[in-house]
């Protein structure tokens, strides 16, 4: 009998991801209120403690230092969190295929820090946390964007093969009408929620981060071809 293929195959990395998010949002929901807000502001991004308030904000000065990367594994909620899983399924997954496992997390990471630094400069000293994945998701979807809209279909109408298709150059990335577009409907979105100060529930922990979304996506859309394990084929003319 042939091999049945798995219903969901996705990459460890993305499977890892989704799972420890997963996990913080499970202990938090079981701690005891109190516990479970400190625990909370502990691995928030709050730029307030850059401004002379990280002594008297959970965490202390430690926290000034790793919260620009714990922010990311801690949601406003479950609707928070589903989403954010949902669009690292959509653009992660295809990044994941091309690059190794240390290589989805340390780029994942860098374009977290990006947003975070981003979300900082723009909210200097406000003790409102920020929270979520989505700047590094960001930074996922500006990589996948690079070779999704350059991938060709298989011989018989199938799936283009994300995980070979070379990286297409920055200049030929920007050129093309269909990533332009994209990006375009997706910089308007996200304008629509800094006007609107759109959210994922009532806390100021729940608005959309739209500054970090940018500040990834841009790290994401420049840095990745320095992760990128797919190199184009040798040309045939030169290999004689």
């Amino acid at each position: 009998m042939p091999a049945r293929e798995p219903i969901f195959n996705l990459p460890r990395a993305v499977t890892l991801s989704a799972g420890v998010m997963i996990v913080m949002q499970i202990v938090l929901s079981l701690l005891p209120a109190s516990t479970g807000l400190n625990v909370f502001l502990t691995l928030a991004m709050i730029p307030a403690r850059y401004t002379g308030a990280a002594s008297e904000l959970p965490g202390g000065y430690v926290s000034a230092v790793t919260s620009f990367v714990t922010y990311m594994v801690v949601h406003g909620g479950w609707l928070h969190l589903t989403v954010n899983v949902l669009w690292m399924l959509a653009f992660g997954t295809a990044v994941a295929r091309r690059v190794s496992i240390a290589g989805f997390f340390q780029f994942s990471i860098l374009c977290g820090i990006a947003g975070a630094l981003a979300h900082l400069v723009l909210h200097w000293g406000e003790v409102s946390p920020m929270v979520g994945a989505s700047a590094a998701i960001s930074g996922q979807m500006a990589a996948a964007l690079r070779f999704i809209f350059f991938a060709r279909g298989g011989p018989h109408g199938e799936a283009p093969d994300f995980a070979h298709v070379p990286l297409a150059p920055l200049s030929e990335t920007l050129r093309d009408g269909k990533v332009m577009g994209f990006i375009a409907f997706w910089l308007i979105l996200n304008v629509y929620f800094g006007i609107t100060g759109a959210s994922f529930g009532s806390g100021p922990s729940d608005e959309i981060a739209w500054e970090a979304h940018i500040g990834g996506f841009v790290c994401g859309f420049l840095t990745f071809g320095y992760f990128d394990s797919v190199r184009p084929a040798p040309d045939a003319s030169q290999m004689r």
